[in-house]
């Protein structure tokens, strides 16, 4: 779950989780957050409607080791 200033700039962030707060400076996220967007269209119960989440890195690993089919993983050279 994210909060904006007045001025658009970022200032909390909460997994939605766990309830942690997950550190933000000067409105930049300073740890590991996986951000996750849905938008249900035709042939959902949920038509016409958007879910948006964001987990922290400890959840986000105990989700995805949950997982039947694992995550596909790959090395990345630029880190944003």
């Amino acid at each position: 779950m994210r909060r904006y200033g007045q001025n658009g700039e970022l200032m909390t962030v909460v997994c939605n989780k766990c309830g942690r707060t997950l550190k933000v400076e000067r409105g930049y996220l300073r740890e590991f957050c996986f951000e996750g967007r849905a938008v249900f269209g035709y042939f959902s119960q949920k038509d016409g409607t958007a879910h948006s989440f964001d987990l922290c890195e400890e959840c986000y690993d105990s989700l995805t080791a949950r997982f039947t089919v694992p995550v596909e993983e790959s090395e990345e050279t630029e880190l944003v």
